[in-house]
């Protein structure tokens, strides 16, 4: 079996960067959200100003997972922070070193930049990954409540001053 290889993706990537967040989707049951293009990932993820990084895990020829990233602040902590978007290893892949080697490279990263911390979500259902995270010694965040504006709420509470 190849050894996984992570590299950082590049614009000529939008179509495996979008196929990866398809098939990330899937595996969350939530195609139905996925309104990404190839375009859209070119002008976000590679165009002028970036919103994110990307990183790609391959086994060979074939890509089998990606992590998307970005830089956040804590104001605790007075010091920047790394927020892991997604991260997604196909099923096929599983076992085989490429979650670990993604999230490694996500690691290095975060503290190439000086980030005081690695932080990220994971869904209720998802047991594989919750205990992946613990194996690696993430805890999660306790008394903690994630909230989200989209859509209409945000179109309304963006005109309310």
């Amino acid at each position: 079996m190849a050894a996984i290889r992570v590299r950082s993706a590049i614009e000529q990537d939008a179509a495996v960067v979008l196929q990866m967040i398809r098939d990330l989707a899937e595996y969350e049951r939530l195609s139905h959200a996925v309104v990404a293009t190839e375009d859209r990932i070119r002008a976000t993820l590679f165009g002028a100003s970036p919103a994110a990084d990307v990183l790609l895990a391959y086994r060979g020829a074939e890509c089998v997972g990606f992590a998307v990233f970005f830089q956040t602040f804590s104001t605790f902590l007075a010091q920047s922070a790394v927020y892991l978007e997604d991260i997604f290893v196909k099923p096929n892949a599983r076992g085989q070193g490429a979650g670990l080697a993604l999230l490694s490279r996500v690691a290095a990263i975060a503290k190439e930049r000086g980030c005081g911390r690695l932080e990220w979500e994971v869904l209720d259902w998802n047991q594989p990954s919750i205990e992946f995270y613990r194996n690696l010694g993430a805890a999660p965040v306790e008394g903690c409540t994630k909230y989200r504006l989209s859509g209409a709420a945000l179109d309304r509470l963006a005109v309310h001053i």
